[in-house]
């Protein structure tokens, strides 16, 4: 089973921390946002494989869009 992680703000990419192979445990940061002026680190909630990464730092973000997805 998967996980999926979404934005939950509009935002833009400060910071990634993962690459596809990467094994992460629950609670990771997997991307660092900045929005007004705040940073927020996005964390995954089980651990896994990252299969997939959606975003590059400089990238705009909107609620809902894929940040990565773990296998």
């Amino acid at each position: 089973m998967s996980e999926v992680v979404l934005a939950e703000m509009v935002a833009n990419v400060a910071e990634v921390h993962v690459k596809v192979g990467d094994v992460v445990e629950a609670g990771t940061a997997l991307v660092l946002l900045e929005s007004m002026k705040m940073e927020i680190p996005v964390l995954c909630e089980t651990g896994g494989t990252v299969t997939e990464v959606g975003v590059v730092p400089g990238d705009v973000i909107q609620e809902g869009d894929v940040i990565a997805v773990l296998g």
